[in-house]
């Protein structure tokens, strides 16, 4: 079945990187829509990141500030979120997120916590 697994969160300090990965099973990236997603405690889920498969387009959320960048793997079975300079208001669960068909899939979460 259709599986998504992000990985890469965990305790950063302020000012610091971290890269999320999104590994896919059942499916390859390369034929889908993709994009991440946070969402922190009391607050509603955020999109940060797309990249259409249909016309290439990346859009970023303008919350971000630049810092972030969206990639695909080179073997399609993988996505990437890196995120530069950090601050604690990017604390928050993070899900990759992929598209088909109207066929939408989710990963469990990631999380990242930013420390001052």
């Amino acid at each position: 079945e259709v599986q998504l697994v992000e990985s890469g969160g965990g305790l950063v300090q302020a000012g610091g990187s971290l890269r999320l990965s999104c590994a896919a099973s059942g499916f390859t990236f390369d034929d889908y829509n993709i994009g991440w997603f946070r969402q922190a405690p009391g607050k509603e889920r955020e999109g940060l990141a797309c990249s259409s498969k249909t016309d290439g387009a990346i859009w970023y959320a303008d919350s971000i500030e630049g810092r972030f960048t969206i990639s695909r793997g080179n073997v399609g079975n993988t996505v990437y979120l890196q995120m530069n300079s950090l601050n604690p208001e990017d604390t928050a669960v993070y899900y990759c997120h992929g598209v088909r068909n109207n066929l939408h899939y989710w990963g469990q979460g990631t999380q990242v916590t930013v420390s001052s």
